[in-house]
């Protein structure tokens, strides 16, 4: 059985990019997180203790997106996938979707979008030390 906890368009203003002015005045972000997990024995016993809490997964994201500076929203995402896999036991699977609205690259353009995709194994293999 595939279970899937999902967090659309979560927003938040903070002063990723580039260029000075991105940092100076910042801008508005929006990430979508899917999480790949198993979350049969909290469908059972209706206990939050056997699942993922999506707000602790909220609160990271923001904590992240908020108290740091990146240069790129491909850093900020990577850097989101990383801590959720080392924060949350039972992932299977990351995606995180990361969108600067309103991006400053000379025309109009809602947003642009960067998207992660790792399994557990490849975390392992790229952040677990032997």
């Amino acid at each position: 059985m595939k279970n899937i906890i999902r967090i659309n368009r979560a927003s938040f203003y903070a002063y990723h990019g580039v260029f000075r002015g991105e940092q100076n005045v910042g801008g508005k972000f929006e990430s979508d997180i899917v999480i790949h997990t198993d979350f049969t024995g909290a469908a059972k016993t209706d206990s939050l203790k056997q699942t993922i809490d999506y707000e602790e997964v909220y609160n990271l994201l923001t904590k992240l997106a908020m108290n740091q500076k990146f240069y790129l929203i491909e850093a900020l995402a990577a850097k989101i996938v990383e801590e959720l896999f080392k924060n949350f036991n039972n992932i299977s699977q990351i995606e995180v979707r990361v969108r600067k609205n309103n991006p400053p690259i000379g025309g109009v353009v809602d947003f642009v979008e960067v998207e992660v995709v790792m399994t557990h194994e490849e975390f392992k293999k790229q952040f677990v030390k032997k």
